[in-house]
């Protein structure tokens, strides 16, 4: 039987040597290097300008400051390389927010095309035309789109078959449910005058099952009021 083909991630960058950066560490890295469970590989934009110095911005429409990237140099570089039904993702600061969801629906595709950003940003016309559905990883303005797109790529990585092992962790995790992850704690069983609460030592799985329930709703409740009021109108169409 042949083995099927890795999930493949493109990355178009001004600076290739970023990757993999924490890609290629632990689980992740692993996967990559040994396993063959993904694939990497990186686009350096800068090679696509017709500039003899690899200028590949110019200045804004309309005046303003600094520099935006070019449309037909992205256009270049993108079409340098098969996409092959692989969603196209540009990380701006003004995108859609990344979201588990989202995640997981990209997980199901052959792979990611990756654009990062710099300067003040990439021409909307290259955007538009060749389909970027612009992505968000918070509500903060980075220097560029690499580590942002590191964020996206190991949030999609972590959820293929193999690369964790343990399937089941990844049940009680952050979002996949619609709630935050319960606080977790490992031995000693005091540390500085702290003790682990009693009940995960009860040996009692319906009153673990129950605190860490609790514990789920009280941290989304307080820290995500936006989470957790999409968690209980989610609850109501289902009737819970």
């Amino acid at each position: 039987m042949a083995t099927p083909a890795p999930f493949t991630t493109t990355v178009l960058t001004m600076f290739p040597d970023a990757f993999p950066g924490p890609l290629g560490v632990s689980l992740i890295g692993t996967a990559w290097r040994e396993q063959n469970l993904w694939a990497l590989e990186t686009v350096d934009i800068r090679e696509f300008s017709n500039d003899k110095r690899g200028f590949l911005d110019d200045t804004p429409a309309g005046g303003g400051p600094g520099q935006v990237m070019r449309a037909d140099v992205i256009a270049s570089a993108l079409d340098s390389i098969e996409a092959a039904g692989r969603p196209l993702l540009y990380m701006s600061a003004r995108g859609r927010p990344l979201t588990q969801t989202r995640v997981a629906t990209w997980t199901r595709a052959p792979g990611l095309v990756v654009l990062c950003g710099r300067f003040e940003g990439v021409d909307q016309r290259v955007i538009d035309a060749r389909g970027f559905e612009e992505v968000s990883v918070g509500d903060a303005v980075l220097a560029g789109g690499e580590a942002a797109a590191m964020a996206v790529i190991e949030a999609c990585v972590r959820l293929l078959p193999g690369v964790l092992g343990a399937a089941a962790s990844l049940s009680e995790e952050s979002f996949e449910d619609g709630l935050l992850e319960h606080p977790q704690f490992t031995r000693p069983r005091v540390f500085e005058g702290l003790a682990i609460p009693e009940v995960l030592l009860s040996g009692h799985h319906g009153a673990v099952a129950k605190w860490r329930r609790d514990q789920r709703e009280t941290t989304t409740r307080e820290r995500r009021p936006d989470v957790w009021a999409a968690h209980l109108a989610n609850q109501q169409l289902k009737g819970k």
